[in-house]
């Protein structure tokens, strides 16, 4: 990874990230990350995205595969999965650094088209490669132009566009065409998933998320686990257990008003699959995330 990408991300990083160390940008889908030291065990499901590491490195999990990676290495997430993730290497000195940029799907497809590219190679939905120099280079210009607002209305979106060719024409490319199929099971059952992330605290039935893709509840249920490797129960389950924890630990939650507002009606149902999920049962999990937090602060 070159110096200049490197000293262009820190600068950045370090003048607006949060106290949760994401330095959120004026251009949609772009955030920087920075980590003075190694994290807690962090709990997501997340969007397709690409996240370029800069320096330091990190591990991320989705069921039994596990990948760890560090500068030079870019992650690609095609599809909403769960995933468990950690900075296992970072330092005041030498932070954990790392662009993640959402991607778009429209733009995947229009350049699909463009490309005549055709998807290739497995379906797995998590996969880390090495960054190809010219998305670093187009990554490298991106982050440039954050230092320079009076540019980024003109050339902001036509440099996300030129990033997501260059994923697309690099080792992720096959991965991530699969995004852009028209009408494609992923494509389907993201629509599915889009009303899960709205109304996860809601009921759901499976035959209103099965119209929602427009198939049988029996296909959906078997696309939906090729897609995100869960049933959609299981999907919504983990939803409600991630953003529990998120009240309990940025907002003070009691564990009752946590369960109760992501639409548990059981508060020992609730303690059981959060103790399934997390390892520990929800009072004990935030007491030492807090002193862990607190510990490498």
């Amino acid at each position: 990874m070159s110096e200049e990408l490197l000293s262009a991300v820190r600068r950045y990083a370090e003048a607006h990230a949060d106290s949760m160390g994401a330095a959120r940008t004026p251009i949609p889908g772009l955030t920087i990350i920075r980590s003075i030291s190694p994290s807690e065990v962090q709990y997501a499901v997340s969007k397709p995205l690409a996240c370029l590491v800069v320096q330091g490195e990190k591990r991320v999990a989705m069921g039994a595969n596990s990948y760890s990676f560090g500068a030079g290495d870019s992650l690609l997430i095609s599809a909403d999965v769960p995933t468990v993730s950690q900075v296992t290497r970072a330092s005041l000195v030498a932070p954990y650094l790392s662009v993640v940029l959402d991607l778009d799907p429209s733009l995947v497809t229009a350049l699909s088209v463009e490309m005549k590219a055709v998807p290739i190679g497995d379906t797995a939905p998590v996969r880390v490669e090495p960054t190809d120099e010219e998305v670093a280079d187009a990554a490298l210009r991106l982050v440039r132009l954050l230092e320079r607002p009076k540019s980024m209305p003109v050339l902001g979106a036509q440099l996300v566009r030129e990033m997501h060719y260059w994923l697309l024409a690099g080792r992720h490319g096959p991965a991530i065409r699969r995004l852009g199929l028209t009408d494609s099971s992923a494509q389907r059952v993201g629509r599915a998933v889009a009303v899960l992330r709205a109304e996860f605290a809601q009921p759901l039935r499976v035959e209103r998320l099965a119209s929602e893709a427009g198939m049988s509840p029996s296909s959906f249920h078997q696309h939906f686990k090729e897609v995100t490797s869960l049933s959609p129960l299981q999907f919504q389950k983990q939803l409600r257990l991630i953003e529990a924890r998120r009240l309990m630990m940025s907002e003070g939650s009691s564990s009752g008003n946590a369960a109760f507002a992501v639409g548990y009606e059981s508060v020992p149902q609730f303690t059981r699959e959060y103790r399934r999920m997390f390892g520990k049962p929800p009072l004990r999990d935030i007491r030492s995330a807090r002193q862990q937090s607190a510990a490498t602060a």
